[in-house]
């Protein structure tokens, strides 16, 4: 099947170039520089969601010393930085790694059949314009996040067609939009949502948040002074661990403290809250949330802007239930109706593993829940196929970074031992639960169609950096639970 003429014949496709598939192509070039491989990236430019995104205001919620590679240092003196500034690094990476005549734009994957008779992967791509050409693989990495580029998640409203101003999501943001002297209403509680509010209230006539759920939301620095110091005095490369090794301190005992003392993480966010807003504002009514902290994500807004704006009167909070739009604005379960030229539903993401690339083994088609997954990365029963899925209590890209480094290190080893194949095999009476133990609306909508997870190492979906390391930098390269193979057409 792949061994058909004509078809291009590479060891590794990496799909998807973005912050996760740069990473890799740089790992797997400087880590085994023998093998050859293509980038494919079905939009026009590198960068995956910081190309993507166009909306007002879009930044990292994550410090870019730890959300950045282990391998290049962030100069920049603001950690949490635009988009633009973000591309930037990415760009650089992908220069300074030769990364870019790698890389081919316009070609989404959308599907993959495994051959055990060969140990490889015959590829469809489709071209954009819709021409279709296939290639082999050896391994597919498939650094292609969690979501769906083309759509995000909208909610159903009533009413939502007799609405006579514009109805915008940020996933989609048209770039002749022009909120100056507008009434917004931003439909919302995540970090979009946190991050469009102060960027909408510099010019518009009046912004409001209006979410059905309060989210836990901190100020955070937008420049790091002890960072900057050290690169003062150490310069960037060397002060570069350093400022790594104490931000993911920082965000580990952060994590820690909300998940075993919740209670106190509450008061302390509620006290913060309470300095940061004007005495008397209703702090329990629009940052109360039912649940505890970390059981979602919480919320940064760099220098405290969404406080800023919500004390000078630029922007208000609402926090109620749609119950329809109507031609002006939205009415609310409480009676108020929220008048609106333009209304932005930061409603979330619509989440979908491996880029939803239809997979096959030796014919029989892969169905994703019924996989568990392998060390974060690989899935059990398919051969050759990784896919990468970062943190979503800490900076993704701490995960994506060993998950490469151990890439890297398994196709060593299959090389040396003179493998073709590996694969996971997950034992059918294990436990499973699902893949990822987060509370947001947009992961729990999804949960059905992801992998599974089982209850323990090397099965579970671990979210601890630290542990991570020691397993995938410092533990055992192979266990009893991964299976490896000649192509059958050698061994006949």
């Amino acid at each position: 099947m792949a061994a058909e003429p004509g078809i291009e014949q590479l060891d590794v496709l990496i799909v998807g170039a973005g912050i996760s598939g740069l990473g890799a192509a740089r790992y797997l070039k400087h880590g085994h520089p023998g093998r050859s491989f293509a980038v494919l990236e079905a939009r026009e430019g590198i960068g995956g969601t910081w190309d993507l995104f166009k909306y007002p205001g879009i930044r990292s919620d994550s410090d870019l010393y730890t959300f950045g590679y282990d391998f290049k240092p962030w100069r920049d003196r603001e950690s949490i930085a635009t988009a633009p500034r973000i591309l930037a690094y990415l760009r650089e990476t992908a220069q300074e790694n030769d990364l870019e005549r790698h890389i081919r734009f316009r070609q989404r994957v959308i599907g993959a059949d495994w051959s055990s008779a060969e140990a490889r992967w015959l590829v469809e791509v489709e071209e954009t314009g819709g021409a279709r050409h296939r290639i082999s693989a050896r391994w597919i990495f498939c650094a292609s996040g969690y979501y769906r580029y083309d759509a995000g998640h909208t909610p159903e409203f009533a009413g939502r067609e007799r609405f006579g101003g514009t109805l915008v999501h940020p996933q989609h943001w048209p770039e002749d939009l022009d909120c100056t002297g507008k009434r917004v209403v931003v439909i919302g509680s995540g970090a979009t949502a946190v991050t469009l509010v102060p960027a909408l209230a510099q010019s518009a006539a009046k912004v409001t948040l209006l979410q059905r759920t309060p989210t836990y939301i901190l100020p955070v620095p937008r420049r790091d002074a002890v960072a900057n110091l050290l690169k003062r005095v150490l310069g960037a490369e060397r002060a570069h661990g350093v400022i790594r090794a104490k931000n993911i301190g920082q965000q580990r005992l952060l994590l820690r403290f909300c998940q075993r003392f919740p209670g106190a993480a509450r008061r302390v966010i509620r006290w913060v809250n309470r300095r940061a807003l004007p005495k008397g504002y209703p702090v329990d009514t629009h940052f109360n949330p039912p649940y505890a902290p970390w059981d979602q994500r919480l919320c940064a807004v760099p220098d405290g802007d969404l406080f800023e704006v919500l004390s000078d009167g630029r922007a208000e909070m609402a926090t109620d239930r749609i119950v329809e739009f109507t031609e002006t604005g939205l009415l609310l379960a409480s009676g108020r109706e929220l008048p609106a030229d333009v209304v932005v539903t930061a409603t979330g993401l619509a989440v979908q593993i491996a880029g939803g690339i239809r997979l096959s083994v030796d014919g029989k088609a892969v169905a994703y829940p019924d996989t568990v997954v392998y060390r974060g990365m690989m899935l059990s029963g398919v051969p050759n196929f990784a896919v990468a899925i970062g943190y979503t209590t800490a900076s993704w890209t701490l995960k994506i970074g060993l998950l490469c480094e151990y890439f890297v290190n398994l196709l060593r080893h299959l090389d040396e031992h003179g493998h073709d194949a590996a694969w996971p095999v997950a034992d059918p009476a294990m436990p499973t639960r699902p893949l990822l133990d987060f509370g947001a609306g947009y992961i729990q909508r999804a949960l059905a169609d992801l992998p599974r997870q089982g209850p323990a190492a090397p099965w579970v979906m671990s979210s601890d950096y630290l542990d991570d390391r020691k397993v995938l930098r410092s533990g055992p390269l192979v266990d009893e639970h991964l299976h490896f193979a000649k192509a059958a057409a050698k061994e006949s």
